[in-house]
């Protein structure tokens, strides 16, 4: 849908091979060339074209376009639209059967909407600086569970009093399978 291309101040949305004539679609490019990008949404979304659906999601493309690059900190509705362009696609040429065995040619025409939006001279934007990430922080270590917490003994008077503790219990030490045989045949032994 949308080929991006950028140069120094501007950003750029492009759709190309779009179903409509360029004649169609340039009425309603010079609707919003030279506005804000707020004030062309607006427009297009009252315009009573079909084209301006396109033009629209070209506008939004390249709004996009301009709101992820991060080293120009450009925010959506501080843009205008800088150029609005509609270039011819190629046509398909079909033909459909007339009177008399004569065939009479239709014109299905394509074309492709740019549109390009710079920063709007009108509002300053405060300049970011180019290091503003944050600096990672290390994780403190996890505490000893066994060393801070131990686990409550219940008895038969509390067992039916207390509530469970949400407190995970202290994880076993890994035993070799020989010594856990040993234990279990010591077990049974007895």
């Amino acid at each position: 849908m949308a080929a991006v291309e950028t140069q120094k101040k501007s950003v750029r949305a492009q759709a190309k091979y779009v179903h409509v004539s360029a004649r169609k679609a340039r009425l309603v490019t010079d609707l919003i060339r030279g506005r804000s990008v707020p004030e062309a949404r607006t427009i297009l979304a009252f315009s009573k074209r079909a084209v301006a659906e396109d033009v629209e999601k070209v506008l939004r493309s390249a709004v996009a376009n301009a709101e992820s690059r991060p080293d120009l900190h450009w925010n959506g509705d501080d843009l205008i639209v800088a150029t609005a362009y509609v270039d011819e696609g190629p046509t398909l040429k079909r033909f459909r059967p007339r009177a008399r065995g004569r065939a009479s040619a239709i014109r299905k025409r394509m074309c492709h909407i740019t549109v390009e939006l710079a920063p709007n001279p009108r509002v300053t934007v405060p300049a970011k600086p180019a290091a503003e990430a944050k600096p990672r922080t290390k994780r403190a270590p996890k505490a000893d569970v066994e060393a801070t917490e131990e686990t409550p003994v219940a008895t038969e008077a509390t067992a039916t009093v207390e509530e469970p503790t949400t407190t995970a219990p202290a994880p076993a030490e890994e035993k070799p399978k020989a010594a856990r045989r040993k234990k279990k045949t010591e077990e049974s032994d007895s």
